[in-house]
């Protein structure tokens, strides 16, 4: 069973526009700096339950306080534990609520990635990667803690990004140097 630290239900920090966001438990990187250090045991927090399932895909569909999508952080949710659950998880959300987007922070690099884990990125839009390093800090970006860190577009937006244009390029575009939404968490 998976274990959870936190669920939002209205989000307006970990993503783009009114979010649901989910922080699991578990990480191997442990990394140095880390803001969420309470997360990183497997068995902290709470079990995600079904109950927690059903009330997650709910708030997704209500419309009197429309959500844009669902964020994914924690801990990590790549953690090869939470894998099975994730996958299940977005595979859902992806089914029931088509028009909400996924957005999913890790501490593993992209090529890092194995295939259970690949599985999970193929049904998200949007992927931060890369563990967080403590000399790399930088709050000036956005919806990442340090340098090292790389968002990758997974899936077209409407109107953007061509087949000839590399995700991490588009990425780049997308997070000038500066931008920076007042109280955004920064992902470490």
């Amino acid at each position: 069973m998976m274990h959870i630290h936190r669920y939002y239900a209205v989000d307006i920090v970990n993503g783009p526009g009114t979010r649901c966001t989910l922080f699991v438990a578990g990480c191997e990187h442990q990394c140095r700096g880390c803001y969420n250090q309470s997360t990183w045991r497997l068995d902290s927090g709470v079990p995600f339950t079904l109950e927690m399932e059903e009330q997650l895909i709910a708030d997704l569909k209500d419309t009197r306080i429309p959500r844009q999508g669902l964020s994914l952080s924690g801990g990590d949710p790549l953690h090869p534990h939470n894998v099975p659950h994730i996958r299940r998880l977005v595979k859902r959300v992806r089914r029931e609520c088509p028009d909400k987007d996924i957005w999913l922070w890790t501490g593993y690099k992209m090529a890092e990635l194995s295939e259970a884990q690949r599985e999970v990125v193929a049904e998200i839009d949007v992927l931060i990667d890369g563990r967080f390093i403590e000399a790399e800090r930088d709050a000036r970006l956005l919806w990442r803690g340090s340098r090292n860190q790389k968002i990758w577009y997974l899936r077209q937006p409407q109107g953007e990004q061509t087949d000839d244009e590399p995700a991490e390029r588009h990425a780049q575009q997308r997070d000038p140097q500066g931008a920076r939404r007042e109280g955004t968490m920064q992902h470490q």
